[in-house]
């Protein structure tokens, strides 16, 4: 029997008042530290260093027997009855410090919001996800706008314009979108002038339709936003402004009180890194910024350690404890336990195979190149492609048989049957990888590939076939992703490579790579609760004159960052406009760049 962690181990946690923020922060670093090891674990070096043998023995040799279901499951914090007590605490115990997550209505949050339907034209190049978040965000920045008396959006990395354009035409409000491509802004503007045609034409009485204005610029601290956001939002004038900064370029700042520049709402839709982070400073900076929607992303390219103004931490209390996480834990605040327990077992086995070719291949570089093994390589995306072709060929495949929901693992001989049952002389490789023979395993010959990446040549010995069909599938894949990743690494001629020695060292323990890294996927949503924390901490230090809060704005399964930091300044009553226009307030310049949009 399953037991999800609904009200977790000890009391509820809240972040109502710093105090209680920092208390639900410090349980979450202790939590964390007890971990160090298996945070900082790193699956390319499952093999290398073993490192199942860091996991306590009961809980693996539990975990290997469960069905891959169970193991979905465990980072939403589900149990199972007869695990070991210690491993049940360790999940519940990690699930009971996780934000939640659910999605809440914004009216709940607002209660005058009001969540506009997208239109065919508007939504227009969207998916059903960016549609979602859309009309969930544009929904709340208007509320939070007109709570605050604001008639000016900017939208930080606005990418193509899909929340910009919301705003304007969707609920009338003048919005100046930023980011740092000129191509994103071309497309902005050119689809922003196809929307307005459409909503001037359905207008029974003549209106004008302000098109959002767009900047392009590359920032490279939180000042240098505010500049460039207050010096926009000077021209009032409603038409395209194209303006292109660089670093190098002195940005005129604002030193005297501008009572010509509105009151501004800063919203950001994923933007990525420290872009998040230079918001807040720009809220808290800048007095014409009233409120803020922001919901980040990409914690791995947070900045983190630098002189100057890092991405994280920023609240005081967070730097005082100085928990240190890195990229590698910062990229596994990414992990989402809603997506895991949505995969299907097809594709979660897919993954954890994925995960040991890639942990079998650092394997082959540590024996063959030490030296390319010490750079700590980068090989890119190649596990994901590589999964998304073998689907393709899967659901092509069974398509063609009338199988169509049946997404399983064809067998070795079906992978490699030609259309006629025969077996293919000359095999085509995957997209990006290099061609190479695979059906002499299934035939127990014994056979070397020359493979040709670019003036690259690697000679490769796949060894004999004595293995049977289903460890035959997964050593071709394996071998499939080594000759890809090998290539990509512009590894030159090796004589002897010996690749089924290596696959059948490992193989044995590949069954830990599932446990292994459900268990890593479990303290995921705990990283990323202690980075959405500080943040939301950097704004409560500031005192009472802001309001600051953390609401699951979208549906998670959907929308993985789901939660949106909103924050206004209080100047009275808190739901009556501010008229205070004072002066732009210098802050210290951060190092990192105006990112694009994922």
């Amino acid at each position: 029997m399953a037991a999800p962690a609904s009200g977790g181990r000890g009391r509820a946690r809240s972040c109502e008042t710093a105090e209680q923020t920092r208390e639900w922060m410090e349980a979450i670093a202790s939590f964390l530290g007890r971990h160090r090891p298996l945070l900082e674990a790193h699956v390319v070096n499952f093999f290398k260093d073993r490192l199942w043998e860091m996991v306590d023995a009961d809980w693996m040799e539990c975990l290997r027997r469960e069905p891959v279901e169970s193991l979905l499951m465990l980072p939403s914090g589900c149990v199972q009855d007869h695990w070991p007590s210690s491993l049940q605490e360790f999940i519940l115990t990690a699930r009971s410090l996780v934000l939640p997550r659910e999605q809440k209505s914004p009216q709940s949050f607002l209660p005058n919001s009001r969540v506009a339907s997208i239109g065919t034209v508007l939504a227009q190049g969207m998916n059903s996800k960016k549609k979602h978040e859309i009309e969930a965000l544009s929904g709340i920045v208007d509320a939070i706008a007109r709570s605050r008396g604001a008639k000016t959006v900017v939208d930080v990395g606005s990418g193509q314009g899909y929340l910009a354009q919301a705003l304007s035409f969707e609920y009338q409000l003048a919005v100046i979108a930023i980011d740092a491509s000129s191509h994103h802004a071309s497309v902005t503007n050119t689809r922003a002038e196809r929307i307005k045609k459409h909503y001037a034409a359905k207008c029974v009485e003549k209106q004008q339709f302000k098109v959002p204005r767009t900047v392009t610029c590359h920032v490279l601290s939180s000042d240098t936003l505010a500049a460039v956001t207050l010096d926009a939002c000077q021209d009032d004038h409603g038409e395209h402004i194209t303006e292109t900064n660089n670093c190098n370029q002195s940005i005129p700042q604002i030193e005297q009180p501008n009572h010509s520049i509105p009151q501004l709402v800063l919203a950001g839709l994923h933007a990525c890194g420290d872009l998040s982070v230079n918001m807040l400073r720009v809220f808290v900076s800048c007095e014409q910024v009233q409120a803020l929607v922001s919901v980040g992303c990409c914690y791995n390219l947070l900045s983190e350690d630098t002189d100057t103004c890092p991405g994280f931490p920023i609240s005081k209390a967070a730097k005082s404890s100085k928990l240190v996480l890195g990229k590698s834990i910062r990229d596994l605040a990414c992990q989402s336990a809603e997506r895991w327990r949505n995969l299907t077992k097809e594709m979660a086995l897919q993954n954890f195979d994925i995960h040991a070719f890639r942990a079998a291949f650092q394997m082959v570089l540590e024996k063959y190149f030490p030296e390319v093994s010490r750079l700590s390589p980068s090989i890119g995306r190649q596990g994901k492609a590589l999964r998304r072709q073998r689907l393709r060929k899967v659901m092509e495949s069974h398509l063609a048989m009338g199988k169509a929901d049946d997404l399983s693992y064809p067998n070795c001989k079906e992978q490699h049957m030609n259309t006629d049952g025969s077996l293919p002389t000359e095999p085509t490789a995957p997209k990006g990888a290099v061609e190479c023979c695979s059906n002499e395993l299934c035939t127990g010959d014994t056979y070397s590939t020359s493979a040709v990446v670019g003036s690259s040549i690697s000679r490769v010995n796949v060894g004999p076939s004595d293995t049977n069909l289903d460890e035959c599938c997964k050593f071709t894949l394996f071998k499939d992703f080594t000759i890809s990743g090998l290539g990509r690494l512009g590894c030159g001629f090796v004589e002897d490579v010996n690749l089924l020695e290596i696959w059948k060292d490992v193989q044995h323990f590949t069954e830990f790579i599932g446990p292994f890294w459900c268990l890593r996927a479990a303290l995921g949503p705990l990283v990323e609760t202690y980075i959405l924390l500080d943040r939301l901490l950097f704004l409560q230090e500031q005192g009472s004159a802001v309001e600051a809060s953390l609401f699951p704005l979208f549906d998670p399964a959907m929308s993985p960052r789901n939660m949106a930091l909103v924050a206004w300044k209080l100047t009275g009553d808190p739901l009556e406009p501010s008229h205070d226009m004072g002066m732009y307030k210098r802050l210290p310049s951060s190092s990192v760049p105006l990112s694009n949009k994922c």
